[in-house]
C-alpha cells in the first residue's frame, strides 16, 4: 500500500496541484507557481526515503511552497473582498496542500503529530490533495460555469465544509468523521452531477465530453466507498481496509476524478473559469 500511496501524492505534487492553480489563476500565488517544482521535486523525493533527518528536510522544502499557497488564500479574500461560494471552494483549494505537508514532514519524521499513527498521517497527505485541494478547485469552477445555480453554490460551500469536518472528526471522534464524509459526499455529486449536465453538455469536443464524464461518474462509485468506510469506523460495521481503500477510492479518485477534470478543465473556454481575478488597483 505504502507504494501506492506515493505514488498518488507524486501525482498531487508533480501534477494535479500545479495544474490546478494554473487553472484558477491567483496572482497572489504567483510565486509559488513559478517556483513549485522547487518545492515539489524535493517533496516527491522524501517520499522514497527512509525516514530521517534528510527525507523531513525534503518534505520541509514541499511544506514552504504550500505555505506561500496558503497564505495567498487570505490575500486573495482581502483583494476581492468576496467570500462568493467559488472564492471559498479556491480558499480551501490553496490551504489543503499545507495540511497535507504537515503531515508529510511529521511522517518523514517519523513523529505521531497529534497522537496519529505514521498510517494516519502518510494517508492525510493524498487526501488533501485531492479531496481537498483537487475537490475543492473543482467544485469552484463548476461554479463558475454555472453560477446562478443553487446546486453549483451548495457544491462551492459544501465540499470545503465536508473537508474541514472530516479533518475536525481526526481530532473529535468516528461520528464527526463521518458528519463530514455525509457533507463531503453530497457536495461531491452535486459537483458530478453538474460536471455531468451543465459542463459536459456546454462542449462539443468529444475529447473534453468524455473526460467530464468519466470525473463525474467515478464520483458516483468512489464517495459511496468513502461513506461505507465512514459508517463501519463509526458502527463497528464491516467496511473496506485503509489498504482497499488506497487501492479503489484514492487511485479512482486521483486518476479518474482529479486528474481527467483538470484535463477537461484544461481544453474548455476559459470563461468557465472557477472565479473571477482578484480586483487590482
Amino acid at each position: 500500500m505504502e507504494v501506492l500511496v506515493d505514488l498518488v501524492v507524486m501525482l498531487g505534487m508533480l501534477v494535479i496541484v500545479p495544474m490546478g492553480l494554473r487553472l484558477a489563476d491567483v496572482p497572489q500565488a504567483g510565486t509559488a507557481v513559478r517556483l513549485w517544482p522547487l518545492f515539489a521535486v524535493p517533496g516527491a523525493v522524501s517520499l522514497w526515503l527512509p525516514r530521517g533527518a534528510l527525507a523531513t528536510a525534503l518534505a520541509c522544502c514541499y511544506a514552504a511552497g504550500t505555505l506561500l499557497l496558503a497564505l495567498s488564500a487570505p490575500r486573495r479574500v482581502a483583494a476581492n473582498r468576496s467570500l462568493a461560494p467559488a472564492e471559498v471552494a479556491l480558499a480551501t483549494a490553496l490551504v489543503s496542500p499545507a495540511v497535507a505537508a504537515t503531515a508529510l514532514v511529521a511522517e518523514r519524521w517519523g513523529y505521531p503529530l497529534f497522537g496519529f499513527t505514521l498510517e494516519i498521517l502518510d494517508l492525510t497527505v493524498p487526501h488533501f490533495h485531492f479531496a481537498g485541494f483537487a475537490a475543492a478547485l473543482v467544485a469552484g469552477l463548476v461554479h463558475g460555469a454555472a453560477p446562478g445555480r443553487r446546486s453549483a453554490a451548495f457544491a462551492a460551500l459544501s465540499v470545503p465544509l465536508g473537508t474541514l469536518l472530516v479533518l475536525l472528526g481526526y481530532f473529535i471522534d468516528d461520528w464527526a468523521e463521518l458528519a463530514g464524509a455525509v457533507v463531503l459526499t453530497a457536495g461531491m455529486w452535486a459537483v458530478g452531477l453538474l460536471t455531468w449536465r451543465e459542463v459536459r453538455a456546454g462542449t462539443g469536443d468529444r475529447l473534453t465530453r468524455a473526460l467530464l464524464a468519466v470525473s463525474a461518474a467515478v464520483l458516483v462509485a468512489t464517495m459511496l466507498l468513502a461513506l461505507s468506510w465512514a459508517v463501519g469506523e463509526a458502527t463497528g460495521l464491516p467496511h473496506p481496509s485503509l489498504a482497499w481503500m488506497a487501492a479503489t477510492h484514492g487511485v479512482a479518485n486521483a486518476l479518474g476524478f482529479a486528474l481527467c477534470s483538470l484535463l477537461a478543465w484544461r481544453r474548455l473556454p476559459r470563461r468557465t473559469g472557477a472565479a473571477p481575478r482578484a480586483r487590482t488597483a
